[in-house]
């Protein structure tokens, strides 16, 4: 079965490497993929993939039945969403959305996904159970596309047992895929705090209620909540990287606006944190005579990878791929919304070498000259049919 995915998968290249460049040159942002939910579609119907769409409007859940359809439900997942950045790629397939860029991967996860219903519709003979191929909305945004497919029901009707997704990985060589057992990415929560005190001028600042310099101190004293009450061994990052003042030289602001992430991958440490994150920064704020409003957008959870689902996956991918191009991952800070899907059943969500250093393709995610070796389509395409179907055979 191995070589028959790999001819399957050969046979298709083509077609998957034209899907990948059509989606790279037609970027949508989260929740605005129409024109691609409508393309996903199309060649759904094409291929005979029967499916269900409209969730969170442009969601799809493609169903691959095999002999006994209920016998086994898994999943496999595909976002879609691009990312508001201006491409600057020379390339033929360069995004025609000027300001929208798939900059994640996102068009190889997409193609990938279609290629793996194409190869394992051809052979729903040759199994028992059913796959559930998730087209998903919203990934870079909050509060996520995959936790509003789980509440519209994506997961069920057939109940789902188990969930696979890949990510494109820069940092790794093509041809190459990665895995990590249990805690892998982080949650990520988005900060916002204002600091409002008495503005003026600069050189009277006995009259003054410096938010400016308030802020600061609040800055400062929020890493001891990183440094002095998380718990040793518990990855966590507190992060600011927007400070607005509005000031002059001489010209003090009445208030500062402040922007950040705060990320672990400890569900109650990071409940806690958000209270003493809060508390601190008010009570320091009125203790300097201002006031500070403060929140936390909570984001995505941290993502867990099941333990005997990951073993199982990496497995399948050594005997695929070769032992010698299966690596193990060290824990990311980054998030992902396909840690939803964790909360719900066991889940495993691996990386996809996309980097070539002769080619010139090493930009990282979120960049504007990111671009992948296109040979990953069928590494990403062939191994993700292969587990699965090794998942349904077990």
């Amino acid at each position: 079965m191995k070589d028959r995915i790999k001819h399957i998968v050969a046979e298709n290249a083509s077609e998957i490497l034209d899907i990948r460049r059509h989606l790279h040159a037609n970027p949508e942002l989260s929740f605005k993929e129409f024109e691609t939910s409508k393309f996903v579609t199309a060649a759904l119907d094409k291929w005979g993939i029967p499916y269900k769409n409209g969730f969170v409007e442009t969601g799809i859940v493609a169903h691959i039945e095999g002999k006994k359809p209920s016998s086994k439900v898994i999943a496999l997942r595909g976002d879609m969403d691009a990312l508001p950045i201006l491409e600057a790629n020379d390339v033929p397939y360069k995004s025609k959305n000027e300001g929208v860029m798939h900059a994640c991967g996102h068009d190889v996860h997409t193609s990938c996904v279609m290629g793996v219903a194409k190869a394992l519709h051809s052979l729903r003979d040759e199994f028992e159970g059913t796959v559930k191929i998730i087209f998903q909305p919203g990934e870079e945004r909050l509060p996520g596309g995959a936790s509003l497919m789980i509440k519209e029901g994506a997961l069920e009707n057939p109940k789902a047992s188990s969930i696979l997704g890949q990510h494109v990985l820069p940092e790794l060589e093509v041809g190459k895929v990665g895995f990590r057992s249990g805690m892998y990415m982080a949650s990520a929560d988005e900060v916002y705090f204002t600091v409002k005190g008495k503005g003026g001028h600069a050189a009277l600042q006995h009259y003054l209620i410096d938010p400016v310099l308030i802020t600061s101190h609040i800055i400062v004293a929020l890493q001891q909540v990183v440094s002095r009450r998380c718990k040793p061994g518990v990855p966590c990052v507190l992060s600011f990287g927007s400070v607005h003042a509005n000031g002059a030289t001489n010209v003090i602001p009445n208030e500062v606006q402040v922007q950040g992430t705060f990320r672990t991958m400890d569900e109650e440490w990071r409940k806690e944190a958000h209270i003493i994150m809060k508390k601190m920064a008010e009570e320091m704020a009125s203790s300097m005579g201002a006031t500070c409003d403060f929140r936390v957008d909570v984001g995505y959870p941290f993502v867990y990878n099941d333990e005997t689902l990951t073993a199982f996956a990496q497995s399948a991918a050594k005997d695929y791929l070769g032992e010698e191009n299966v690596v193990d991952l060290d824990m990311r800070m980054t998030g992902e919304d396909f840690s939803f899907y964790t909360q719900h059943m066991p889940g495993c969500f691996y990386r996809l070498g996309v980097r070539n250093e002769s080619k010139g393709l090493i930009s990282g995610l979120h960049t504007p000259t990111f671009n992948v070796d296109e040979k990953c389509l069928e590494v990403g395409t062939g191994l993700m049919a292969y587990i699965a179907y090794r998942q349904l055979t077990v």
